[in-house]
């Protein structure tokens, strides 16, 4: 693990691989070592940048919700970048890594080559268009964000038990699906009340910040090249058109469906290695 002083706190990050740069940011609840299986078929042509979210891992966690939009995780991104001498950049995110990537196309467009965004639609739509189909499956984003110290002293009981329910419970997934090794790794993060009190504050800007930035920019589209890639037997699938959300805010989208539920990265690493290797090498 390597670590970085930017945008005022320590990003940690790993870098292998020789050739263009390719950042890759991680999801709930989970910490950059989901990409492990996937960097060995990248870094034989690209330079792999894989970094943790402020308020996960082993990056820093700042103490206010306001510090926690997406807006912010992606300044840190593109600052971490920009230290390691990336002025420009491919980025890949899955789950609030994506919606970081997705912020990061908008504000800081001279930046980013090409984006791929994994198993998400728009958090404005998400939130301004709730079903009780969404509303269900994604409870979490409204448990999350209560205030604080309600959702932390609940997690705090079990942590294993509540951020593995979360692993199992978007569809197609069974613990055993997931490497040990990485499971151990998430574990190791999500038993420290610093990161559950990150990863609430997460959702908790997501409702309080990141809504009203979104809904400002709701007819600005994404202008560079744009994968979108979603677990076709997952939540997000079943409830939504995931490629038709995507349509009008990106200039040039394509989309695909890999097999497995919302952590196909880490269920099925060879095809999402596979669509993101085909993606990069025509872009």
């Amino acid at each position: 693990m390597a670590e970085l002083h930017v945008n005022g706190l320590n990003v940690a990050y790993d870098i292998s691989g020789d050739g263009p740069p390719v950042l890759m940011l991680h999801g709930f609840p989970q910490t950059r070592a989901m990409w492990d299986p996937i960097v060995p078929s990248l870094e034989q042509r690209f330079t792999v940048v894989r970094a943790d979210l402020r308020g996960y891992g082993a990056t820093d966690k700042p103490a206010e919700v306001s510090e926690y939009s997406f807006r912010a995780m992606a300044a840190d991104q593109v600052a971490l970048m920009q230290e390691l001498g990336f002025p420009q950049f491919h980025a890949v995110g899955h789950d609030r890594g994506a919606r970081t990537v997705h912020r990061m196309a908008l504000d800081h467009p001279q930046a980013v080559l090409s984006i791929c965004l994994m198993d998400i639609v728009p958090t404005h739509l998400l939130l301004d268009q709730l079903t009780q189909q969404v509303a269900r499956a994604y409870y979490h984003w409204f448990f999350l964000s209560q205030p604080a110290p309600f959702p932390e002293r609940m997690i705090q009981a079990d942590p294993d038990h509540y951020f593995e329910s979360c692993l199992l419970g978007w569809g197609a997934s069974q613990i055993r699906d997931f490497d040990p090794r990485l499971l151990e790794q998430y574990r190791t993060a999500w038993r420290d009340p610093e990161t559950i009190r990150g990863m609430c504050n997460d959702y908790r800007a997501a409702l309080d910040v990141d809504f009203d930035l979104d809904a400002q920019d709701l007819d600005r589209q994404i202008t560079c090249p744009a994968l979108i890639l979603y677990g076709a037997d997952g939540a997000m699938a079943r409830a939504f058109d995931i490629p038709g959300t995507w349509r009008a805010r990106c200039t040039d989208m394509r989309a695909a469906g890999i097999p497995g539920g919302h952590f196909f990265p880490d269920t099925a690493p060879k095809e999402t290695s596979k669509a993101i290797l085909e993606f990069l090498s025509e872009t």
